[in-house]
């Protein structure tokens, strides 16, 4: 087949002044393009480099192909910033890999994706939004109990997430909230903290969605309150061990399996995604949030994880493309 491969490399996109430190955190190098590339050419298939922004449009109304295999994460601050690409795939009705404009939208957005859990009955840690500073006097902290996470609303890859994310009391909430809200130009999400273990969980598929792993982010030194931030994420060699299968209770497996395939589906993802949890010290997992459109270069979490599970990275790029191709008869008859 031919394939388009969609993307954003760091190197093409341009933050204004007074952008955040990891601001383009989000953004794949051309490794992990590269690698994805690779994977679909070992399987036999011709690779198109569409990009991302200006240059993925001139070039997605230039060139024929059978099938996108969508990694771009958009551009700008916007929180359907990830719906950009399969937006304009879906107006020009070109198959794609991955979930939808909707289900991308949502799921960028924290709040709105708890709630929608929430409601569906799934345990997650109890929060508060805050979209100016005027908003501490407005908000209702009645229930709420500290310690806090405090993160950016609507960001990805632990943007705005490091050591002082965690606060013990409003005294100290006040200064990283308000930080938090002049760096990011975004509301800002204030959550119940949750001692115990960084839990990730990989999906793969459709009908059925399937787990591909379970696994525990460990911190070398042992930290009860440890912070998957994004330093720890860019040196994890050196700061983390990944225990995949994540050696927790039948019971608490189960309910990281069932629960996450009902997120899955319940929020509409498509081909694969990954989960994120917090498990309390009783092995309670906690919903934090998923990722419909998690990276797929080598040394992202869910690669790893399938790596882990004997799961090649070409298999595991495999696997999302047929997932993706029988949704669509056109590409199924190729």
């Amino acid at each position: 087949m031919r394939i388009g491969l969609s993307y954003d490399l760091r190197g093409s996109v341009s933050v204004g002044p007074g952008a955040a430190k990891d601001a383009l955190e989000e953004y794949d190098s051309a490794e992990t393009v590269e690698a994805i590339a690779s994977a679909l050419e070992v399987a036999g298939h011709s690779v198109v480099m569409l990009g991302g922004g200006r240059d993925f449009i001139s070039k997605i109304l230039d060139v024929e192909i059978d099938i996108v295999f969508n990694i771009a994460e958009g551009r700008g601050n916007y929180r359907s910033r990830e719906a950009q690409v399969p937006s304009i795939l879906e107006m020009l009705d070109v198959p794609y890999t991955g979930s939808d404009p909707l289900c991308l939208s949502i799921c960028l957005d924290k709040p709105l994706t708890k709630a929608l859990v929430q409601y569906n009955g799934i345990s997650t840690p109890k929060w508060r939004i805050l979209t100016k500073m005027q908003d501490f006097d407005n908000v209702s902290w009645e229930g709420f109990r500290f310690p806090a996470f405090v993160k950016p609303a609507h960001e990805g890859s632990s943007m705005g997430i490091g050591a002082g994310s965690r606060v013990e009391d409003m005294d100290e909430l006040t200064p990283v909230a308000s930080s938090l809200l002049q760096r990011y130009r975004q509301p800002v999400m204030v959550e119940e903290f949750i001692d115990g273990d960084e839990v990730t969980v990989g999906i793969v598929g459709n009908s059925p969605p399937r787990v591909v792993g379970i696994m525990r982010v460990l911190p070398r030194v042992a930290d009860p309150h440890f912070i998957y931030s994004v330093q720890v994420k860019r040196d994890w060699k050196n700061l983390v061990d990944y225990e995949c299968p994540a050696r927790l209770s039948s019971g608490t497996l189960q309910k990281l399996e069932s629960t996450s395939i009902k997120v899955f589906q319940m929020l509409g993802c498509r081909d694969f995604a990954r989960v994120d949890y917090r498990v309390n010290p009783t092995g309670e997992p906690f919903f934090i949030e998923i990722n419909p459109l998690p990276g797929l270069g080598h040394h992202g979490d869910l690669p790893i994880m399938s790596a882990m599970m004997g799961i090649s990275h070409q298999s595991l790029i495999s696997s999302v493309l047929k997932s993706a191709i029988e949704r669509y008869p056109q590409c199924v008859r190729k």
